[in-house]
């Protein structure tokens, strides 16, 4: 009789051999089917989000060039506009006061003659105040308000493009000052100063340098 038959039994039911049977539930197909499905979907999840991110770093990049490219062939074609602004005002629409910072006499007048001849409106014409008088070294100074910095400042600066532009933000008018330095010897000659300003009234416009589609 063999080690696994029980005692009292025997015949039929006797169990032959040195091992025990094993005895284990029925795997539940179910949930073995859920898993594998679950671990596909994540898998693919995964091998999803490489692939976009390989497309950011490599095809993505290429695409946003070839768009970039268009952008740029599309703004070449169209005519530069150039840099020109807001007109620059014509000389007899800037009134200019003149005043004298040096030891010189008669400086302040021939000068304020001079830009009349030019075109300009004259305003006051004396010496210069406390702040500039015999202080000033150089040619001279161009002083106005704020809003004249790229208007009025720029065509009074081609009749002596040496002087140093200021403005003051506590000034209500329009008017500019040239203030008349100890370098100063004389404007700019007339001919020098009208090119000057015929360049600052029709200035050039700005060439691209963009690719060639």
């Amino acid at each position: 009789m063999s080690m696994l038959t029980p005692p009292g039994m025997g015949g039929k039911y006797r169990i032959t051999g040195d091992k025990y049977p094993r005895m284990r539930p029925r795997r539940k197909r179910g949930r073995l089917m859920a898993a594998m499905v679950a671990s596909v979907v994540a898998l693919g999840l995964v091998v999803w989000g490489a692939l976009q991110l390989i497309d950011v770093f490599t095809g993505g990049g290429k695409k946003a060039a070839a768009a970039g490219s268009t952008a740029e062939c599309s703004t070449k074609a169209s005519p530069s506009a150039g840099t020109k602004g807001a007109a620059a005002p014509k000389p007899a629409q800037i009134t200019v006061n003149v005043y004298n910072a040096t030891t010189r006499s008669g400086l302040a007048k021939s000068t304020a003659d001079e830009l009349k001849k030019r075109g300009f409106k004259i305003g006051e014409v004396g010496n210069a105040t406390k702040e500039f008088d015999k202080k000033t070294k150089g040619t001279g100074v161009l002083l106005g308000p704020t809003s004249s910095l790229n208007t009025s400042l720029p065509v009074l600066a081609t009749q002596l493009p040496t002087a140093e532009r200021r403005t003051d933000a506590s000034r209500k008018d329009t008017a500019v000052d040239l203030i008349i330095g100890n370098a100063f010897k004389t404007l700019t000659a007339k001919p020098t100063a009208d090119k000057a300003l015929t360049a600052l009234a029709n200035p050039k416009p700005t060439s691209t340098t963009k690719k060639a589609c």
